[in-house]
């Protein structure tokens, strides 16, 4: 097949969305596949463009075999609605001039959302170069707004609305990463083709933990012994960092446990000042690291806290990071309702608990800390579970022939490529 993969977001940049694509890139090639990948040049989520791709409007790239086009769009740290619409547009109308002119025929255009706009980019590439259009959904993008209060005005949510309404009923072939967007994009449009296609790992990635457990990272405390709190990801919105912060300065007295943060977004240089005023040296801020360096990072921690915040469209989600951390063996202490907490319980790999509750949070790492046999016991049940249930090949073995089915017609009833993995 010729494949195309249209995002906005794509390595070197990291994130959820970023590893699940290139890792399909890189199986759709390697089983054979003629495969492409239509980006915006690196810049999230920081908003600042990676110093080798600036002032350039296009580079074309070849990365193991994979051909990355990519275009420029507008970007600048602390975008708020205007400015995001401006960066999301930018790219959905630079990527399509790009399809015509450097993209040749396909015979399907994978099309990743959010954001939405990119959405019918992908639907007019399909439809220019006489391809599938398979339009996965990795996020509820108006019910989130909604939810974060980032879009208020009814006739622009309506509006929204009826746009997601006319992709969803024009894809051949809808994904999605959890249960519950599959339940939300139904609800909508019962007839469509539907698949649920989860987040993974890559097995052979994480067991270099394996060799990095016992190896405690260099960190800017020095001290010995202590304890180590984790978290690694995107300091955004949805992720409810505020209540970690609480819990750290519950624990401020307890000089054995420390807690470091690795990750950007656009909510760490707000959490840096509030540790800062309130004087929290049980805290610690890193910059993101390289992703080969991901196992020794999560080798160094002791546990690791997941926490999002309290809202509806938050109990269909699944955090990438959640998984990575069963998959290096880590204890984790998830603050969340809903899919997650499914899970971590299903895993038997962590402590559940309530979301936006420091208390709770506290005393979940304060028995972590205590008990090392329980330690022991959920990182190796979390690790075993993520290699069974989430490991990215099966995963990609299954959408392959997905994909395979819908080019060649056999698309069935719209039930029939259900893939639960």
């Amino acid at each position: 097949m010729r494949i195309l993969i249209l995002t906005q977001y794509y390595p070197p940049e990291v994130g959820a969305a970023q590893n699940r694509l290139s890792c399909l890139a890189r199986f759709l090639k390697r089983a054979g596949h003629s495969v492409t990948v239509l980006t915006a040049v690196p810049n999230y989520p920081s908003g600042n463009i990676h110093a080798q791709y600036r002032n350039r409007l296009i580079v074309e790239e070849v990365e193991e075999g994979i051909t990355v086009l990519r275009t420029w769009l507008y970007t600048r740290p602390g975008l708020r609605f205007f400015g995001r619409l401006a960066n999301y547009l930018s790219f959905s109308a630079l990527a399509l001039v790009m399809a015509v002119n450097k993209v040749g025929r396909q015979d399907v255009v994978i099309t990743e959302c959010p954001p939405l706009f990119t959405g019918f980019s992908g639907f007019f590439i399909s439809k220019l170069k006489r391809a599938k259009f398979a339009f996965n959904i990795s996020d509820l993008w108006t019910d989130s707004a909604v939810d974060l209060g980032m879009l208020k005005n009814k006739t622009l949510i309506a509006l929204a609305h009826r746009m997601e309404l006319f992709l969803y009923q024009r894809a051949d072939l809808i994904t999605c990463q959890t249960q519950g967007i599959v339940s939300g994009v139904r609800a909508r449009v019962p007839e469509a083709t539907i698949a649920l296609v989860t987040n993974g790992i890559e097995g052979d990635f994480f067991r270099k933990t394996d060799d990095a457990r016992g190896r405690r990272l260099q960190r800017s405390y020095t001290a010995s012994g202590k304890f180590v709190v984790g978290y690694a990801g995107l300091h955004g919105l949805m992720q409810d960092l505020e209540t970690v912060v609480d819990a750290a300065r519950l624990l401020r007295d307890n000089d054995r446990v420390a807690f470091a943060f690795y990750g950007d977004g656009p909510q760490k240089v707000k959490l840096m000042r509030r540790v800062s005023e309130e004087r929290l040296e049980n805290v610690e801020f890193f910059p993101p690291q390289p992703v080969d360096r991901m196992p020794e990072i999560f080798a160094g921690f002791d546990a690791m806290v997941v926490p999002l915040r309290d809202l509806p469209v938050l109990k269909g989600a699944i955090p990438c990071k959640l998984l990575e951390a069963m998959a290096a063996g880590v204890p984790i202490v998830l603050a969340a309702l809903g899919e997650a907490k499914h899970v971590v319980e299903a895993g038997r790999c962590g402590i559940v608990v309530l979301p936006e509750a420091p208390q709770l949070m506290a005393d979940a790492i304060c028995a972590l800390h205590h008990n090392e046999p329980m330690r022991v016991s959920f990182g190796q049940n979390g690790r075993q579970h993520a290699f069974e249930h989430y490991n990215r090949d099966r995963i990609n073995e299954r959408f392959e022939v997905m994909l395979s089915g819908l080019c060649s017609g056999e698309r069935g009833d719209g039930t029939a490529h259900w893939v639960k993995v």
